[in-house]
């Protein structure tokens, strides 16, 4: 397993995405943290979010930046449609998908547009590339929602993950 795939299913330098998420009932997911801009279910849905875009880029597909920082995370009307665990769920599973497209050395090369912010033009990089920003992007977040179960002592999960 190459640590590019390692990192995007999170078994890399932190805890696994699947262990970080584990444990969560619908009260802690949605609970805010007085100082902390998003919940953790707006989090999780925003790293979903992310990913499906990186996914549909390296596809092929350009799907637009959204508009507005705010229009990648969830409304309220978003957040009520799909409960935590359809979330994970299709969390977890975009992150294999990711994860497994690493093995594909020819693929990993090949060059893919990446649309911009409104008014900036479109990026090339190669699928590694958008892969390892997805990677990092989603480290970033896993990192914020570790804190946010830990300040609600709710950390760490029953499978384990870093204490210190």
């Amino acid at each position: 397993m190459s640590e590019l795939e390692r990192a995007l299913t999170g078994d890399s330098a932190a805890a696994p995405a699947d262990h970080i998420l584990e444990g969560l009932d619908d009260d802690l997911v949605h609970r805010r943290v007085p100082g902390a801009p998003h919940t953790i279910y707006e989090e999780v849905w925003h790293l979903a979010f992310w990913q499906q875009i990186s996914l549909d880029w390296v596809q092929g597909i350009e799907t637009p930046y959204p508009a507005t920082p705010c229009a990648g995370f969830p409304s309220e009307a978003a957040a009520k449609r799909e409960t935590w665990h359809q979330l994970c769920h299709r969390f977890l599973k975009d992150c294999e998908k990711a994860a497994q497209i690493t093995s594909d050395e020819l693929r990993l090369a090949q060059p893919i547009r990446c649309t911009s912010q409104p008014g900036k033009p479109i990026r090339t990089m190669s699928v590694r590339e958008q892969l390892e920003s997805l990677a990092a992007h989603n480290s970033y977040h896993l990192g914020r929602i570790v804190l946010l179960r830990q300040l609600n002592k709710a950390w760490p999960p029953a499978s384990g993950g870093f204490t210190w």
